[in-house]
């Protein structure tokens, strides 16, 4: 008799990602071979236990994170893969740091190894306390990552956590890039990976009981001060009441094909950025057309072509010069994209725009300059 179909789901999810992690590892290109008249390289220490690439999975003892777990850890050995966990404290409420101590002995009654819990520091920003953990949270993610060299790092975002993400792009009205959602795989050389993604949390839920693993509800994914906690708890019951069953399969469905179409665009606009930058810039600051002196970064559009470009495309530009000038991508909304816009499609001698993190752009006769200077 085979598992539970709860437990089938999660682990053949976890079993694609495993294959798409191999197939990755094994397009990687060899090492150079060392030329005869060369001294060879010195031998470097092996890794602990380098009978495998490592996975980890980023774990917070919730259902989803526990259910991936104990997939990775069934599935890894068959595929020649080690398993490892790590759990991130975030110190934000009272005996985080024990109950982040039992998720990573839970991870280790797993058999997942090695296993750390990380604590971390969570500041005030501008973009609210989500944004303020998540940016702390990845940055352990990496870290460990990296000191353990490892291959992936599986999150347990499912398919419902998906829609809650499609239906805060539609309110914030951030275009088709925000409503793509969360890919399925991220990061730094696509460190980050969502099985999930195609999973409902029903079924993480039901894979954690059936196969009697603990789970710890986070009170912050129930409390209403928090905008993702009143989406998942009302905003999505009530379009379910009116609409009919199906909304949440509906807007991940929605992701994936914004997302096709982000993509498109987003090459697009990677030939229109080469036609319509000025100059050929300073190599040190990164892009053809930005001239960096100091701590100034400024970066010429010529108004003409920019003009001539179909507006998805051309607002593309726009989001890009802005934040490699230096404005917070996060902080950046699509009211400042359309006042830039209108610099080229609506011009009367607007005065110069101001964008966050200090960033000004204006015209200056047929250029759209967008500049970040330090203070004087």
């Amino acid at each position: 008799m085979g598992p539970h179909p709860a437990v089938a789901a999660i682990r053949l999810a976890v079993r694609r990602t495993l294959h798409d992690v191999l197939g990755a590892l094994s397009a990687q290109p060899a090492a150079a071979p060392v030329s005869s008249g060369a001294p060879a390289p010195p031998p470097t220490a092996p890794h602990p236990a380098e009978e495998g690439p490592l996975v980890l999975v980023a774990c917070s003892g919730g259902a989803d994170s526990m259910a991936l777990a104990s997939a990775l850890a069934f599935e890894a050995p068959r595929l020649g893969l080690r398993a490892g966990g790590v759990t991130i404290d975030h110190g934000l409420q009272s005996g985080s740091a024990e109950r982040a101590q039992d998720v990573a002995d839970r991870l280790t009654a797993l058999g997942l190894a090695p296993v750390e819990s990380v604590a971390v520091h969570v500041g005030r920003t501008h973009t609210g306390p989500e944004a303020a953990a998540r940016e702390a949270r990845y940055a352990a993610l990496d870290e460990v990552a990296e000191r353990h060299r490892a291959a992936a790092v599986l999150l347990g975002h499912t398919r419902d956590d998906q829609a809650e993400t499609v239906l805060l792009g539609l309110a914030r009205g951030s275009g088709t890039r925000s409503l793509s959602g969360m890919a399925a795989v991220s990061g730094p050389g696509g460190r980050y990976r969502r099985p999930f993604l195609a999973v409902d949390r029903q079924t993480t839920r039901k894979a954690c009981m059936v196969q009697s693993l603990p789970v710890w509800d986070d009170p912050h994914n129930t409390d209403p001060a928090f905008t993702r906690s009143r989406v998942r708890h009302e905003a999505l019951p009530a379009l379910e009441k009116a609409l009919g069953k199906g909304v949440i399969e509906a807007l991940a469905r929605t992701a994936q094909l914004s997302r096709d179409d982000a993509d498109a665009l987003d090459a697009w606009t990677d030939e229109a950025q080469r036609t319509v930058v000025h100059g050929p810039g300073d190599p040190a600051a990164g892009r053809p057309g930005e001239q960096a002196t100091g701590t100034d970064i400024r970066i010429e559009l010529d108004v003409a072509r920019l003009y001539a470009l179909p507006p998805a495309v051309r607002r593309r530009v726009l989001r890009r010069a802005a934040v490699d000038a230096g404005s917070p991508a996060g902080s950046l909304f699509a009211r400042h994209i359309e006042e830039m816009d209108r610099l080229l499609t609506a011009w009367r001698g607007q005065r110069a725009l101001n964008l966050p993190g200090r960033v000004e752009v204006a015209r200056q006769g047929g250029r759209l300059v967008v500049r970040h200077g330090s203070p004087s």
